[in-house]
């Protein structure tokens, strides 16, 4: 069994709340609330945004050229395509300049964030580690939903993004990647980058709960603490 294939097997009731998420199903079956999808699409915007940024300092932290032109054309890709489909879902969803200027990350949308950037203190293992869960996930969600049929076309267009071919393979590269820094490692090492993949794991499922619930920095009401005391 590979790395990846060991992390994928570690993480599979992860992935599944995953695919079993509200917000997932929503997509396919194309009745998500629009007021849902974009608050995920900006809290999206953000979170690639700094994505971007591990991605280019997995091209510093690399030991080789051909591993940092790689991981430079994967946070150029992130900035070019990722971006242009969310600046063309700001237009269709209505996000206008007041937005932007009240808009705060989500608490979830923040510790994604921060986490990676920590993974990103240690080699490019860490780095790999921390970031592969949303190239993956997203591919095998886009493979899943690639027969659904909604009829919003936002979410016809984000279903064939992830399921496309061409992200296909900027995600088996990344598989084999990982799989290659992690050989022959103790298995002590190996064990702290499956805890940065699991982590990441988490706030995937995380990220969609928060674009659920439109999670945002406000204490519960003194009702809704006794509620849940």
């Amino acid at each position: 069994m590979t790395f990846c294939e060991e992390l994928r097997l570690e993480c599979a009731d992860l992935w599944n709340a995953s695919f079993e998420h509200p917000f997932v199903k929503g997509i396919a079956k194309g009745d998500l609330p629009l007021d849902v999808f974009k608050f995920y699409v900006m809290q999206d915007a953000y979170y690639l945004t700094h994505f971007a940024k591990v991605q280019a300092l997995g091209a510093v932290k690399a030991t080789d050229l051909a591993t940092t032109q790689s991981f430079a054309h994967h946070a150029e890709q992130t900035c070019a395509a990722e971006m242009a489909l969310h600046e063309s879902f700001m237009e269709l969803l209505g996000v206008t300049d007041e937005d932007w200027a009240v808009f705060e990350p989500s608490p979830h949308a923040y510790a994604y964030v921060s986490h990676m950037y920590r993974s990103a203190e240690g080699d490019l293992a860490d780095v790999l580690a921390a970031i592969l869960p949303c190239y993956w996930l997203y591919y095998e969600i886009g493979e899943r939903l690639k027969d659904a049929t909604p009829e919003e076309p936002i979410f016809q267009r984000w279903i064939g993004t992830y399921g496309s071919e061409w992200f296909g393979e900027l995600v088996n590269e990344q598989i084999e990647r990982m799989n290659q820094l992690a050989e022959g490692l103790p298995e002590a090492r190996r064990k702290e980058l499956k805890t940065r993949f699991m982590r990441s794991s988490y706030y995937e499922w995380q990220f969609w709960q928060q674009a659920w619930t439109m999670e945002s920095w406000e204490l519960p009401s003194r009702e809704e603490s006794v509620r849940h005391a």
